[in-house]
């Protein structure tokens, strides 16, 4: 067998293997979610035993766009960037990096942190088998997710997290991310069904988040940024933490 052929089928059998689902894992997973919100590793786990059949049509999205093309291209690595506190903080005062550097300071956060609780998981999930591509794709959703908290104002609390879940899924279809929707509304109030429902309503009418020039918007203010993107301006609510589940005053 050809060295061409041999990378044809090595890569039609990991494309293949990104395809599985695996319901055991999920469910494991999702009760460690609903006994422990905060429980990050446990959401990683959930999305990656089920979204890997989505993941392949995600990527073909992203690599048809201007953006996607030149991100594979050039090999960006948006995690570098948004690991820059010194950068962050001399950009222009409201601007989208000034206001990401400010929210993980204020979070306590690190822009490596999804990363290790992403890579800490204790199933076989699809990104081993992913190319470089994919893989950088994959990588590259994980890192715009603070990024989406500040666009779309959805805090980090129980709710915001929903919420930011239920316009993820309004952006993509997810069967992973539509389940832990699901936990989410299982004991919300209908105040927070309605934010829930208006996050999806968001995340249907804007811009596709993935393929976002995020470097190129990082100077912008934020309000240019939520208008460029058509998520419109955040909406009031107040933040519960996980020990309140999901109520809404």
């Amino acid at each position: 067998m050809g060295l061409a052929r041999a990378g044809t089928v090595e890569h039609n059998e990991s494309v293949s293997r990104s395809r599985w689902i695996r319901p055991l894992d999920a469910l494991r997973a999702l009760r460690r979610v609903w006994h422990d919100p905060d429980d990050t590793r446990a959401v990683f786990e959930v999305l990656d035993a089920l979204d890997g059949p989505f993941l392949e049509g995600w990527f073909r999205r992203f690599r048809a766009t201007r953006v996607g093309r030149r991100v594979l291209e050039e090999e960006r690595d948006l995690l570098s960037i948004l690991a820059d506190r010194c950068w962050l903080a001399q950009m222009p005062e409201g601007s989208l990096g000034r206001e990401y550097g400010a929210f993980v300071e204020r979070e306590n956060l690190s822009a490596d942190g999804l990363v290790a609780a992403s890579l800490d998981q204790q199933g076989l999930g699809y990104e081993q088998w992913l190319d470089d591509g994919r893989a950088r794709f994959t990588a590259r959703l994980r890192d715009q997710h603070d990024l989406e908290h500040v666009v779309t104002g959805y805090g980090r609390d129980l709710i915001g997290e929903t919420a930011l879940l239920a316009f993820d899924l309004g952006q993509s279809l997810s069967l992973g991310t539509a389940v832990l929707v699901g936990l989410g509304l299982l004991d919300a109030t209908p105040q927070a069904r309605r934010l829930f429902l208006e996050a999806y309503r968001r995340g249907r009418r804007g811009a596709w988040l993935p393929a976002t020039d995020w470097e190129g918007l990082l100077e912008l203010p934020v309000a240019d940024v939520r208008a460029l993107l058509a998520v419109g301006q955040p909406p009031p609510y107040e933040e519960r933490g996980s020990d309140d589940r999901l109520a809404v005053a």
